[in-house]
């Protein structure tokens, strides 16, 4: 197979990798992959910031009866924010975007990501300041909500050491994971994607999981004495179930990783898929 040269012109040798200005990006399948890939990546990781400050236990959900699991001395059901929901797409889109379009592509979209979500948060503080309307504010009390303006308030206000927390845990864990994931990969070769993927995985979200506990629950309140710090032992036991939660669904989903790589080779065509993902790994 022939293979790209450093003074070769990358238009000459695939049009499809052209940069050239004269290329329809829309057209384009290697841009219009990333633009697909990196809106469903920027979406969840903005998605997962909003709903993520609702706790939800899992036993109550699945309607069984609590596991009570004692971890680090603290003991009790099994209690997720509901951001982990939109983990196992972070998880597929990460390992996609590494592999098609290597660091500089999840670097992008990660440092993307972060403004996105500070900007989010800057418009929403300012809406919550905004004086509500007399009627807005009373119209829900049927329904058991006396006070519009304050569960406004409360369900997108959240804590700005949250905000802290979990921009910094995003951030580090994506630089991470793209770091581990090419260095797999550079010692592996094409082979094992389960290995690069899942390695990746494991390493990166023990970072997320601690930075976010560890700034928004522990050192942020006591740097600033807004809130009751946590316990180590109390930090470590949530950690370790989201953690455990992260690590299962990340072996759960390796089928389906190998299945999103048939399909993007099959779109691509073998050949550009291959210059892809060399030129990734450059």
């Amino acid at each position: 197979m022939k293979t790209l040269q450093s003074h070769t012109p990358i238009h000459q040798e695939d049009p499809e990798l052209s940069t050239t200005s004269n290329v329809d990006v829309i057209k384009h399948r290697a841009s219009r992959l990333f633009i697909i890939l990196g809106g469903f990546f920027v979406a969840n990781a903005l998605v997962a910031e909003f709903i993520g400050v609702k706790i939800f236990a899992l036993e109550k959900t699945l309607g069984i009866n609590p596991f009570n699991i004692e971890l680090f001395g603290q003991k009790g059901a099994l209690q997720f924010s509901a951001g982990v929901l939109l983990w196992p797409i972070v998880f597929v889109m990460t390992d996609l975007i590494n592999e098609y379009y290597g660091r500089r592509g999840v670097k992008m979209l990660s440092f993307l990501s972060m403004g996105l979500i500070a900007y989010a948060f800057i418009m929403i503080f300012a809406a919550i300041n905004l004086a509500p309307a007399d009627w807005w504010v009373t119209q829900n009390q049927a329904q058991g909500i006396p006070d519009m303006q304050n569960a406004f308030s409360v369900i997108f206000g959240q804590g700005m050491l949250i905000i802290v927390g979990s921009i910094a845990a995003f951030l580090m864990a994506q630089l991470v994971d793209v770091f581990i994931f090419h260095r797999i990969k550079k010692s592996t070769g094409e082979k094992y994607i389960w290995l690069r993927a899942t390695g990746s995985t494991v390493v990166s979200q023990l970072f997320d999981s601690l930075v976010v506990l560890y700034i928004a629950f522990k050192g942020g309140p006591e740097l600033t004495g807004t809130l009751e710090p946590w316990s180590w032992n109390q930090l470590l036991a949530v950690a370790t179930v989201q953690y455990t939660y992260k690590l299962i669904m990340a072996i759960v989903l390796t089928p389906a990783i190998y299945l999103a790589h048939h399909f993007i080779e099959k779109y691509l065509g073998a050949n550009l898929a291959a210059k892809m993902k060399e030129r990734a790994a450059s």
